[in-house]
């Protein structure tokens, strides 16, 4: 594999930054890949009656039944698969991942949807269940509640018919296939 030809990014060149760039661009061709082996490793120990894949794969049946876009689904499907890496700020770990390549909508739906999740819990611990409302006015707020309310706090359970893996991962290799947007 070729190098650069610095040692500190002061020092890169043109030439430099186009190899680092075509490796990031073949780096990404391979997220999908990536996201299924992450979804896969979450069907494990949980103390819910099914494992967090399960969880998840519930999420996104329910968004495809209820008549959700393929985008929509696919965010349902990933919303958690922030536990993977940081389970205490698991939904922003989520948000980063699908934000280059889904609506500001669906991004702002996943980054808040655990405290919007709050709203099942947060009074069991002293804690305002109303947290949520600080966002009352935003154009997303309804959306973020319906998806905790239609899909996700409800999907726990383990007669629940729910698609597998396998349906869904056409929809993850469509998505991670777009070309992403870019937040620098």
């Amino acid at each position: 594999m070729s190098k650069v030809n610095f040692t500190a990014m002061v020092h890169g060149t043109r030439e430099d930054y186009d190899l680092v760039f075509a490796h990031d661009v073949e780096n990404g061709s391979h997220q999908a890949e990536r996201v299924i082996g992450w979804m896969r490793s979450m069907d494990g120990d949980s103390p819910y009656h099914v494992t967090r894949l399960e969880h998840s794969l519930q999420t996104a049946t329910r968004a495809e039944r209820d008549g959700a876009d393929e985008e929509t689904v696919v965010c349902a499907l990933l919303h958690d698969i922030g536990d993977v890496l940081g389970p205490h700020n698991h939904s922003q770990l989520a948000a980063a991942l699908l934000r280059p390549y889904v609506s500001e909508k669906n991004h702002w739906v996943v980054l808040y949807h655990g405290l919007f999740q709050g709203y099942y819990w947060m009074e069991h611990y002293d804690r305002d269940k109303n947290a949520r409302d600080r966002f009352k006015d935003h154009p997303y707020y309804q959306d973020c509640v319906d998806f905790c309310a239609n899909w996700d706090q409800c999907s726990f359970d383990p007669n629940y018919p729910t698609l597998p893996l396998e349906h869904f991962i056409p929809m993850i290799e469509r998505l991670f296939a777009r070309k992403p947007q870019t937040f620098i």
